[in-house]
């Protein structure tokens, strides 16, 4: 009696331990199910995370590095296609002529003045659209009254190219200097606008019932948060306007005027004058990307309490 008695522990001990191995079996395969089919990153996020790690120097040198590259073939494409007749010589002349030809004008003065003149007409009429379009596209987001009266005459306005209003400021103001600014003023004023309404109107609610919780006036509000909030949206029109004020200069240019990097071109193109009128075409691409990157540092002056 007392051995069976014995007997059926073991028996119950071996039945428990059959009984535990297929819940292991199910467990551990559970495990290589959910390792299966566990999201793994991709490349990108792979290559992205490693990035986060590398410095902040070293990313820049390598971004600056690749851009650079990008240049260098873009002027060996040009330099190599009139040597190997891909293109006619004589429209498209090698980089090394034009370069060549670039460097005689600088040294004569003969580009020089036209750079002059076209670099003053732009900053006038850029920085006169600055000084107009933020203070008013500020009204516009702020108060609902002046929203309401000026955006019927606005989105008129705005859906007009300022190339076609060209003939109306010549009218206007002559074939001077005075309807070259404008017309640059006219191109640049809108995206500014547009930019400052959109971000004026977009500040986080949360930072406007801070400032009301603190006791801030609607001036001071409008002062300490919701335009240093906007500037990043800001900045965002005013470097389309740098650009759109370099493109619609050099078109008003070639339409009329006396000087100019516009009137050059024209002018070298009308006498077949191709190195000439290809130096004068990249000096104003070199003009637009300047603009561009010293508009950036100045947006990173402005936005450094951004993360």
């Amino acid at each position: 009696m007392s051995s069976r008695l014995s007997e059926r522990p073991r028996e119950r001990g071996a039945g428990s331990a059959a009984g535990r191995e297929p819940g292991r079996q199910r467990l551990h395969g559970a495990g290589l199910l959910a390792e299966k089919t566990a999201a793994r990153p991709n490349p990108r996020q792979e290559e992205s995370v490693k990035a986060k790690g590398a410095s902040p120097g070293r990313t820049r040198a390598v971004s600056l590095t690749r851009g650079l590259l990008g240049v260098v073939v873009l002027l060996a494409v040009w330099e190599v296609a009139p040597r190997i007749g891909i293109v006619n010589d004589y429209f498209i002349p090698p980089f090394h002529v034009v370069a060549q030809t670039w460097w005689d004008m600088m040294r004569s003065g003969e580009l020089e003045k036209h750079i002059r003149a076209s670099v003053l007409r732009a900053a006038l009429g850029f920085f006169a659209a600055i000084v107009i379009a933020i203070p008013l596209g500020a009204a516009i987001a702020w108060y609902r009254p002046v929203r309401e009266f000026l955006q019927p005459i606005l989105e008129v306005f705005r859906n007009t190219a300022a190339l076609a209003i060209l003939p109306v400021f010549t009218l206007i103001f002559g074939i001077g200097e005075t309807s070259k600014v404008a017309i640059v003023l006219y191109a640049c004023f809108f995206p500014i606008l547009l930019a400052t309404v959109t971000g004026v109107a977009t500040v986080d609610p949360q930072l406007l019932r801070s400032a009301k919780v603190l006791g801030l006036s609607p001036v001071a509000t409008f002062r300490k948060v919701v335009f240093p909030a906007a500037i990043p949206t800001i900045f965002t029109g005013i470097r389309i306007s740098g650009a759109a004020s370099i493109l619609v200069l050099i078109a008003a240019e070639m339409i009329g005027a006396n000087a100019g990097l516009g009137f050059y071109i024209n002018y070298a193109q009308y006498n077949f004058l191709i190195p000439k009128m290809y130096a004068a075409i990249v000096t104003t691409s070199a003009l637009g990307v300047l603009v561009n990157y010293a508009l950036i540092a100045l947006e990173r002056r402005f936005s450094r309490w951004r993360p």
